[in-house]
C-alpha cells in the first residue's frame, strides 16, 4: 500500500469510487454521509455506470478507510477503484 492508494490527496484529481448503491435515495444518503467527512470538497456521481461510480475531491488529505466507513454506516459499500484524473 502506498499513500496515494491509502489516501485522497487535495486538488482537482480526486479518486474513483465504486458503490454497491442502486436506488437514488441510497446516493443521496451516501452524498449526505461523505460531505460530513472532515476535507471532502464534493462528490460526483457519475451517470448511467454499472457499476454506480462517484468522485470524490477534497480540501485536505482524507483517509480512504474514513471515507469506506463513513458508506459502511449506511449498510452500503465504496470500493476505492484508483486516482481521476481529469480531461485537461
Amino acid at each position: 500500500m502506498s499513500f496515494l492508494s491509502e489516501n485522497v490527496i487535495p486538488g482537482h484529481y480526486g479518486k474513483k469510487f465504486t458503490t454497491d448503491a442502486k436506488h437514488p435515495e441510497d446516493l443521496t444518503k451516501i452524498l449526505e454521509a461523505l460531505m460530513q467527512v472532515d476535507g471532502v470538497k464534493d462528490v460526483l456521481f457519475e451517470d448511467g455506470s454499472k457499476p454506480t461510480v462517484f468522485v470524490i475531491h477534497t480540501s485536505k488529505v482524507v483517509s480512504v478507510h474514513d471515507i469506506e466507513h463513513s458508506v459502511k454506516l449506511l449498510n452500503l459499500h465504496a470500493v476505492p477503484t484508483g486516482p481521476f484524473f481529469p480531461l485537461a
